[in-house]
Protein backbone atom coordinates (compact mmCIF):
# COMPACT_ATOMS: atom_id res chain seq x y z
CA UNK A 1 0.00 0.00 0.00
CA UNK A 2 1.77 3.59 -1.18
CA UNK A 3 1.44 5.89 1.50
CA UNK A 4 0.30 9.65 0.90
CA UNK A 5 2.90 11.95 0.77
CA UNK A 6 1.81 13.48 4.51
CA UNK A 7 1.99 10.18 5.63
CA UNK A 8 5.23 9.23 4.07
CA UNK A 9 6.47 12.46 5.85
CA UNK A 10 5.42 11.20 9.03
CA UNK A 11 7.04 7.74 9.01
CA UNK A 12 9.99 9.45 8.09
CA UNK A 13 10.22 11.81 10.59
CA UNK A 14 9.50 8.47 13.04
CA UNK A 15 12.56 7.41 11.08
CA UNK A 16 14.89 10.57 11.71
CA UNK A 17 14.16 10.84 15.21
CA UNK A 18 15.30 7.48 15.57
CA UNK A 19 18.34 7.66 13.51
CA UNK A 20 18.93 11.33 15.52
CA UNK A 21 19.11 12.98 11.97
CA UNK A 22 17.07 15.68 10.52
CA UNK A 23 17.33 15.79 6.52
CA UNK A 24 16.68 19.16 5.04
CA UNK A 25 16.31 17.46 1.65
CA UNK A 26 13.95 14.59 2.24
CA UNK A 27 13.69 13.13 -1.05
CA UNK A 28 17.10 11.96 -0.33
CA UNK A 29 16.08 10.07 2.16
CA UNK A 30 13.14 7.95 0.19
CA UNK A 31 16.14 7.46 -2.23
CA UNK A 32 18.40 6.39 0.43
CA UNK A 33 15.56 3.30 1.24
CA UNK A 34 14.85 2.86 -2.36
CA UNK A 35 15.52 -0.70 -3.41
CA UNK A 36 16.39 -1.62 -6.87
CA UNK A 37 13.58 -4.16 -7.17
CA UNK A 38 11.26 -1.07 -6.70
CA UNK A 39 12.63 1.06 -9.34
CA UNK A 40 12.35 -1.76 -11.76
CA UNK A 41 8.68 -2.37 -10.72
CA UNK A 42 8.35 1.38 -11.09
CA UNK A 43 10.49 2.85 -14.21
CA UNK A 44 9.42 6.65 -14.14
CA UNK A 45 12.21 8.09 -12.82
CA UNK A 46 10.97 9.28 -9.83
CA UNK A 47 12.59 7.42 -7.69
CA UNK A 48 15.84 6.68 -8.09
CA UNK A 49 17.58 3.07 -6.24
CA UNK A 50 19.51 3.15 -3.65
CA UNK A 51 22.76 1.65 -5.10
CA UNK A 52 25.05 4.91 -5.66
CA UNK A 53 23.98 6.30 -2.29
CA UNK A 54 25.07 2.49 -0.81
CA UNK A 55 28.24 3.11 -2.79
CA UNK A 56 28.78 6.20 -1.54
CA UNK A 57 28.35 5.18 2.30
CA UNK A 58 29.95 2.52 2.02
CA UNK A 59 33.70 5.03 2.02
CA UNK A 60 32.24 7.14 4.38
CA UNK A 61 30.95 4.86 6.99
CA UNK A 62 34.66 2.99 6.77
CA UNK A 63 36.38 6.66 7.16
CA UNK A 64 34.54 6.97 9.91
CA UNK A 65 34.89 3.92 11.53
CA UNK A 66 39.01 3.87 10.86
CA UNK A 67 39.17 7.50 12.62
CA UNK A 68 37.07 5.96 15.33
CA UNK A 69 39.47 3.10 16.33
CA UNK A 70 42.40 5.33 15.57
CA UNK A 71 41.22 7.51 18.34
CA UNK A 72 39.85 4.68 20.55
CA UNK A 73 43.38 2.41 19.99
CA UNK A 74 45.86 4.63 19.81
CA UNK A 75 48.52 2.06 19.86
CA UNK A 76 46.94 -0.57 17.70
CA UNK A 77 49.23 -1.52 14.44
CA UNK A 78 47.43 -1.43 11.02
CA UNK A 79 46.41 -5.19 10.94
CA UNK A 80 44.89 -5.03 14.09
CA UNK A 81 42.71 -1.71 13.27
CA UNK A 82 41.62 -3.68 9.74
CA UNK A 83 40.61 -6.70 11.85
CA UNK A 84 38.53 -4.48 13.99
CA UNK A 85 37.06 -2.27 11.39
CA UNK A 86 36.19 -5.70 9.73
CA UNK A 87 34.47 -6.71 12.85
CA UNK A 88 32.39 -3.72 12.83
CA UNK A 89 31.70 -2.60 9.13
CA UNK A 90 30.09 -5.96 7.28
CA UNK A 91 26.85 -7.00 6.24
CA UNK A 92 26.07 -8.58 9.55
CA UNK A 93 26.89 -6.64 11.74
CA UNK A 94 25.16 -3.43 9.48
CA UNK A 95 22.22 -5.11 8.79
CA UNK A 96 21.77 -5.73 12.66
CA UNK A 97 22.30 -1.97 12.97
CA UNK A 98 19.67 -1.49 10.54
CA UNK A 99 17.39 -3.82 12.69
CA UNK A 100 18.32 -1.32 15.67
CA UNK A 101 16.22 1.63 14.07
CA UNK A 102 13.53 -0.83 12.42
CA UNK A 103 14.58 0.10 8.94
CA UNK A 104 12.99 -2.52 6.95
CA UNK A 105 9.99 -1.03 7.62
CA UNK A 106 10.42 2.05 5.96
CA UNK A 107 12.05 0.18 2.91
CA UNK A 108 10.35 0.79 -0.45
CA UNK A 109 10.65 -3.08 -2.36
CA UNK A 110 9.31 -4.23 -5.68
CA UNK A 111 5.87 -6.63 -4.48
CA UNK A 112 8.17 -9.77 -5.24
CA UNK A 113 11.09 -8.92 -3.44
CA UNK A 114 8.56 -7.63 -0.45
CA UNK A 115 6.51 -11.03 -0.42
CA UNK A 116 9.94 -13.04 -0.30
CA UNK A 117 10.52 -11.74 2.94
CA UNK A 118 13.29 -8.64 1.56
CA UNK A 119 12.16 -6.04 4.67
CA UNK A 120 14.23 -8.94 6.98
CA UNK A 121 17.15 -9.86 4.43
CA UNK A 122 21.10 -8.94 5.55
CA UNK A 123 22.25 -7.94 2.11
CA UNK A 124 19.09 -5.46 1.99
CA UNK A 125 18.99 -3.79 5.33
CA UNK A 126 22.95 -3.42 4.98
CA UNK A 127 23.10 -1.55 1.94
CA UNK A 128 19.95 0.55 3.17
CA UNK A 129 21.76 1.26 6.11
CA UNK A 130 24.87 2.59 4.14
CA UNK A 131 22.59 4.19 1.55
CA UNK A 132 21.30 6.26 4.75
CA UNK A 133 25.24 7.22 5.63
CA UNK A 134 25.90 8.42 2.24
CA UNK A 135 22.49 10.29 2.20
CA UNK A 136 23.47 12.11 5.44
CA UNK A 137 27.01 13.11 4.23
CA UNK A 138 25.40 14.22 0.79
CA UNK A 139 22.14 15.96 2.49
CA UNK A 140 25.30 17.90 5.76
CA UNK A 141 28.64 17.61 5.64
CA UNK A 142 31.76 14.69 6.94
CA UNK A 143 31.35 16.56 10.59
CA UNK A 144 27.53 15.87 10.52
CA UNK A 145 28.03 11.96 9.07
CA UNK A 146 30.77 11.98 11.79
CA UNK A 147 28.56 12.66 14.57
CA UNK A 148 25.84 10.40 13.63
CA UNK A 149 27.88 7.08 12.90
CA UNK A 150 29.70 7.78 16.49
CA UNK A 151 26.41 8.22 17.92
CA UNK A 152 25.31 4.88 16.71
CA UNK A 153 28.48 2.92 17.34
CA UNK A 154 29.74 4.61 20.46
CA UNK A 155 28.62 1.11 22.21
CA UNK A 156 29.80 -1.18 19.93
CA UNK A 157 33.16 0.69 19.51
CA UNK A 158 33.31 0.27 23.09
CA UNK A 159 32.97 -3.74 23.44
CA UNK A 160 35.09 -4.26 20.42
CA UNK A 161 37.98 -5.03 22.67
CA UNK A 162 35.77 -7.67 23.86
CA UNK A 163 37.08 -11.13 22.58
CA UNK A 164 33.08 -12.58 22.76
CA UNK A 165 32.32 -10.08 20.35
CA UNK A 166 34.46 -11.95 17.75
CA UNK A 167 32.34 -15.11 18.22
CA UNK A 168 29.53 -16.22 16.56
CA UNK A 169 27.52 -18.07 19.05
CA UNK A 170 24.69 -18.97 16.55
CA UNK A 171 27.19 -20.79 14.01
CA UNK A 172 29.13 -22.55 17.29
CA UNK A 173 25.35 -23.81 18.67
CA UNK A 174 24.26 -24.98 15.18
CA UNK A 175 27.35 -27.24 15.09
CA UNK A 176 26.80 -28.65 18.17
CA UNK A 177 23.01 -29.36 17.78
CA UNK A 178 23.85 -30.69 14.12
CA UNK A 179 26.30 -33.05 15.79
CA UNK A 180 23.67 -34.06 19.22
CA UNK A 181 20.12 -33.73 17.28
CA UNK A 182 20.76 -33.86 13.30
CA UNK A 183 19.00 -30.60 13.13
CA UNK A 184 19.63 -27.25 13.53
CA UNK A 185 18.29 -25.22 16.61
CA UNK A 186 15.25 -23.24 16.63
CA UNK A 187 15.04 -19.37 17.64
CA UNK A 188 11.79 -18.35 18.62
CA UNK A 189 10.90 -14.74 19.63
CA UNK A 190 9.48 -14.28 22.90
CA UNK A 191 8.66 -11.02 23.62
CA UNK A 192 9.40 -7.27 22.83
CA UNK A 193 9.34 -4.42 24.79
CA UNK A 194 9.45 -0.58 24.48
CA UNK A 195 8.70 2.14 22.19
CA UNK A 196 9.58 2.01 18.10
CA UNK A 197 12.87 4.15 18.79
CA UNK A 198 14.27 2.19 21.50
CA UNK A 199 12.80 -1.45 21.09
CA UNK A 200 14.48 -4.42 22.75
CA UNK A 201 13.73 -8.24 21.88
CA UNK A 202 13.49 -11.12 23.97
CA UNK A 203 14.53 -14.49 22.36
CA UNK A 204 13.85 -18.59 23.14
CA UNK A 205 16.09 -21.36 21.43
CA UNK A 206 14.06 -24.87 21.23
CA UNK A 207 16.60 -27.62 20.96
CA UNK A 208 15.52 -31.21 21.05
CA UNK A 209 12.15 -29.89 22.09
CA UNK A 210 13.56 -28.00 25.12
CA UNK A 211 14.09 -24.48 25.57
CA UNK A 212 17.66 -24.10 26.06
CA UNK A 213 18.58 -20.48 26.21
CA UNK A 214 16.64 -17.03 26.17
CA UNK A 215 18.62 -13.41 24.85
CA UNK A 216 17.82 -10.25 25.23
CA UNK A 217 18.87 -7.15 22.47
CA UNK A 218 18.09 -4.02 20.30
CA UNK A 219 17.67 -6.45 17.50
CA UNK A 220 16.39 -9.79 16.82
CA UNK A 221 19.88 -10.79 15.81
CA UNK A 222 21.77 -9.69 19.10
CA UNK A 223 19.09 -11.19 21.10
CA UNK A 224 19.90 -14.50 18.99
CA UNK A 225 23.20 -14.28 19.74
CA UNK A 226 22.82 -13.97 23.52
CA UNK A 227 20.52 -16.62 23.53
CA UNK A 228 22.97 -19.20 21.92
CA UNK A 229 26.00 -17.66 24.10
CA UNK A 230 23.39 -19.22 27.10
CA UNK A 231 22.85 -22.10 25.28
CA UNK A 232 26.51 -23.19 24.50
CA UNK A 233 27.41 -22.10 28.22
CA UNK A 234 24.75 -24.39 30.00
CA UNK A 235 25.61 -27.33 27.18
CA UNK A 236 29.30 -27.23 27.93
CA UNK A 237 28.41 -27.42 31.96
CA UNK A 238 26.55 -30.23 31.07
CA UNK A 239 23.32 -29.47 32.68
CA UNK A 240 20.87 -31.97 32.59
CA UNK A 241 18.47 -31.06 30.27
CA UNK A 242 16.15 -33.64 29.15
CA UNK A 243 17.33 -35.54 25.83
CA UNK A 244 20.95 -33.86 26.34
CA UNK A 245 23.61 -36.36 27.00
Amino acid sequence: MKLSPTAKEKEHKKLEKKLSYSFKDSPLLTQALTHTSYTNENPSGMNPDNERLEFLGDAVLDLIITRLLIDKFPEAAEGELSRLRSALVNEQMLSSMAGNFDIGKYLLLGKGEDITGGRSKDSILSAAYEAIIGAIYLDSDFTSAFQVVESHFSSLISAVEDESFHRDYKTELQEISQALFSSPPDYILTGEAGPDHDKSFEVGILMNGNILGKGRGKSKKAAEQQAAREALILLKKGSRVQGLK
